[in-house]
């Protein structure tokens, strides 16, 4: 079954990928749109240089610290606010301004305030805060409460009530929020980058990328960048997995 599901992903990024090289031929000018072949030759190239890697890692840098801390504020915040019904209320109308409002207005607004090398850290962490709180506090009002008032008479401690009522019920809803969050962290991240031009930043180089119709290049960053999403999207749910597992095979 995984074997036939593996093979159904290859066959649709395949085709992808034909209807791409397609529609580049049909319509053969490479300033609108480069072939995939030519993407893969310069991002062949482009893995070679120095300044490659030291943007990679610029940004990766940057962009993970925010969704880090943003897993840690907002995880705090839903326990905050799960203990606490006034502080639930009091959070919901900064919660729905960040979900509602535009990035590039944070973005823009932030530039006020921060340096152009800070701001994908705070763009990633504010854009991310929202979805960790909400998915982790309907994780915790998902907790049966008849079962805690059955640990509250057994006088469990904390420690058990954490392994073996909060944390099952915790899991599915954190997943789902690293993984849904992990794409926006990059999406914001390299949004901000690339209005605030911060040097040696991956945004920088998609900014140049399309000031001088350099349209290999902007779509040759744009692979790495998804590709570098996906790797690290794929480690985080890992490190969670194994975390979990550790804490009596959840």
């Amino acid at each position: 079954m995984k074997n036939n599901t593996k093979f159904e992903k290859i066959l649709s990024v395949a085709t992808a990928l034909l209807l791409w090289q397609l529609v580049a031929v049909i319509i053969s000018e490479e300033v609108l749109l480069v072939s995939p072949v030519k993407v893969f030759i310069r991002l062949s190239e482009l893995i070679f240089e120095k300044s490659f890697w030291s943007a990679i890692l610029f940004s990766f840098i940057r962009i993970t610290s925010g969704f880090f801390i943003a897993i840690i504020i907002g995880t705090l915040l839903a326990i905050i606010a799960y203990r606490f019904k006034i502080a639930e209320v009091f959070l919901w109308p900064y919660i729905s301004i960040i979900k509602s409002t535009p990035v590039a207005s944070f973005i823009i607004l932030c530039l006020i305030w921060l340096s152009s090398s800070t701001l994908p850290i705070f763009i990633s962490t504010i854009i991310v805060i929202p979805i960790v709180y909400t998915n982790m506090l309907a994780g915790f009002k998902s907790t049966d409460k008849k079962i805690l008032e059955m640990a509250e008479i057994f006088n469990l401690s904390f420690k058990k009530k954490l392994l073996f009522i909060y944390l099952p019920k915790i899991k599915p809803h954190f997943i789902s929020a690293c993984t849904v969050s992990i794409g926006l962290a990059w999406k914001s991240g390299i949004a901000a980058e690339i209005i605030g031009i911060p040097s040696g930043s991956m945004g920088e180089m998609l900014y140049n990328a399309k000031l001088y119709l350099a349209t290999a290049d902007l779509f040759s960053w744009t692979v790495a960048i998804i590709v570098i999403s996906i790797l690290f999207e794929k480690l985080v749910l890992l490190i969670i997995n194994k975390l979990f597992s550790s804490f009596g095979g959840l």
